[in-house]
This record gives C-alpha cells, structure tokens and sequence, in this order.
C-alpha cells in the first residue's frame, strides 16, 4: 500500500499532467477522476485533460449543491464529488455466484476473476482516510474480503489536496484533511498564478515515483513549496466542526436523549447519507433466478441501516422506528466503530450534510447532544 512522501518534491504543468492521463491508460489503467455531467462533478472514466473540469466550482451547503463556473483555468477547483472511490473499490453490486442447470445437474461457478487496474486522480484527503478506514475493515480484521483486497491491490492513487473547503466540510476537526499526508502514490497541489499554471508533485511509493519518472518534470523551488502550503491553509478555515474528545462516551450516554426524536420528525430514512458516505459498508444478499429454474444468481448489493429491513432477525426487524434507526447510524458512525476498528466511521467529507433532503447535519446534531445546540448552523 502506498506510505508516505519518499522523495524531493517536483513540478509538472498541465501537458504533463495530460501526459499522465495517456501514461496510464498504456500501461493498462482505466483511469477515473472528476468530470462535469449532469450539473455536477462525478468521478467516472476519464480519457483526456479535457474532461476534468476546468474553471468549475462548487457551492455546497445542507441540502443544496451548485455547480457555477469560476473563471479559472484551475482543474480541480471544486471541492468534493457526491461520489468517490468506494464504489470501485466496494461496488453498489457485485455477484458472488451463478448457477445453472446442466445435463440433470445444477452447478455453481464463482464470478469471472478480477482483471481491471483502476488509477484515482483526484482524490482528496478525506477520501484517502475513508479508503484507510474501509482498508481496516476489508483487509485488517479477522476475515479478509477478497474482491476488496484485488482492487485495491489494482488501485494506483493520485491526490489533489485542497486549495479550498465548502460549508460542508469539517475534515480539520476530524484530523483527515485538508493536507494528504499518506495514502497516495502521487500527489498535486495546483498552483494557478503569475502566468504560471503548475502543479507541486509529491511521490508516496515507489510506484509514484516510477510514473513521475517518466513525465518531464523539474524540481520545486521554496517558491513553489510555500505556494502550495498558503493553498492548503486556505482550505483549512472551515465553518462546521466537530469536537472529538470524548465524543464516543457522549453518545453512549445520550441513548434516550429527545433529540433523537426531533430528528427523526424531519428523516426521511431514504438512505442518502449512507449511499453517499465514503465509509458505509453495509451489505445485503439478494437471490434470483428464471421461470424454468435453469439459472440462478446471488448478489452482494449495498445496504442502509436507515432501511427497517436491515436490521430483520427471527421475529421481525429490531430498528422499527426512525428514531432508532437514525440514532444507530450517528452513534455508530461516531462512537462504536471507534470499539469495532480503532478509528471513527466519519471523515469529515460532509457528504451526508449535503446530500441530506432535509438538510440534516451531523455536526450540528453532535453539537446539540453536547448541549451546544446552534453551533454549525444557519
């Protein structure tokens, strides 16, 4: 797995960074990064400079995203996409075995292997915590999923660190952004300005450094390196935040806290949150198969604690209400994954904030808890 800066900064510009994007597609990458569709930045295939999304910037705030054009040359000046890599690495559906009826018998064969390379550009800080997190439980507790453990072993990263925050991000407070410290084979850091149009590159593995190696590049001066860090700091100062010490104990000792109630009055439980969460990992298992019963599939599809079905044992489902079932998703989210894994579920993205429909927001919930209610508001 990547690790952490290995060799003196450098410098490309922007036919380098074109360069990059061929470089690895000829050496058998399917490379993915941020493209305008929709009236919005995804991350999906990208073939060419020209579908990033140059001189385009986001607003984001609890329940709204706008995508409006900045006037800039800049490729990456928006902030963060509804979507990231997980659904590459742990996709929305993935079929775990088919079977067929042959000549009186019924057999079953497991999925074609696992053969695409995928390159990230674009990731954020944040996303690489969220890929950590989901690294600890896919590949580092007790059972290993192996499909995970293929892609991401598959899976050659370039960050982008933050030049900028939305009103939706807190990843200051959650330690995760808005610098990439580890995590990447490549990192940028755009640098707009005085004519110039650059990027410092940091390399993360051995691997980075063998790309780099073959994209013309000169070293970064003190000029350069200070330039990146006053981008960086920029994006440091964020409006919404969340206080950590002690936060697991707080939640566990706010059980019947009527705030969960309050929230629950405005929850759609429709599932946003967790489909958009960079960490969820949930899981269900669906099984089909035709009229004549000649073949048969079993699907691993995504699953959400916020559907009443999720939580179904013997007898009936255990989170009836939405109360319950939103009050699971934070305390979990924020308290007993630090018990199951040793790190906090959340990473300060703010996804859930603004892919919310009812512009519920987590740090302005965790504030209310602690009696502080009003703090990341309006």
């Amino acid at each position: 797995m990547p690790m952490a800066p290995t060799a003196a900064p450098a410098i490309i510009d922007v036919p380098a960074l074109a360069s990059l994007i061929s470089l690895l597609g000829k050496r058998g990458y399917e490379v993915i990064g941020p493209t305008v569709r929709d009236a919005a930045v995804v991350y999906d295939v990208i073939e060419k400079l020209e579908d990033l999304p140059a001189g385009w910037t986001d607003e984001q705030d609890a329940g709204r995203y706008r995508l409006s054009r900045n006037g800039s040359p800049e490729l990456f000046a928006y902030t963060i996409q509804a979507h990231g890599c997980k659904r590459y690495l742990h996709p929305p559906e993935v079929l775990v075995f088919e079977g067929r009826s042959q000549d009186g018998d019924f057999r079953i064969a497991p999925p074609a292997p696992i053969t695409t390379k995928h390159a990230f550009l674009g990731v954020r800080a944040c996303d690489l915590a969220a890929i950590a997190v989901q690294d600890r439980v896919f590949l580092h507790d007790r059972y290993l999923e192996r499909g995970y453990s293929v892609r991401r072993s598959n899976a050659l990263i370039i960050a982008v660190n933050c030049a900028r925050s939305s009103r939706t991000c807190f990843c200051k407070s959650m330690g995760t952004g808005p610098r990439a410290r580890s995590g990447f084979d490549l990192c940028l850091t755009e640098l707009v300005g005085d004519g110039r149009h650059v990027f410092v590159v940091e390399t993360g593995s051995e691997r980075g450094a063998q790309v780099l190696a073959e994209l013309e590049h000169t070293q970064a001066t003190e000029a350069d390196m200070a330039a990146a860090e006053a981008a960086i700091a920029a994006a440091a100062q964020q409006t919404r935040s969340v206080a950590t010490d002690g936060l697991k104990e707080l939640l566990y000792e706010s059980f019947e806290h009527s705030r969960w109630e309050k929230t629950a009055g405005r929850c759609f439980a429709c599932g946003n949150c967790t489909l958009v969460c960079p960490t969820c990992f949930c899981t269900t298992i669906e099984e089909s198969s035709d009229v004549a019963g000649g073949h048969a599939e079993r699907w691993r599809k995504w699953d959400s604690c916020f559907n009443e079905q999720f939580s179904y044992i013997h007898g009936g489902s255990v989170r009836m209400s939405g109360r319950s079932r939103y009050r699971q998703w934070l305390t979990h989210k924020l308290g007993s994954w630090l018990d199951q894994f040793g790190t906090f579920g959340c990473i300060g993205c703010g996804r859930c904030i603004t892919w919310c429909p009812a512009k519920i927001d987590i740090t302005e919930e965790v504030a209310a808890l602690s009696g502080v209610e009003g703090r990341n508001g309006q």
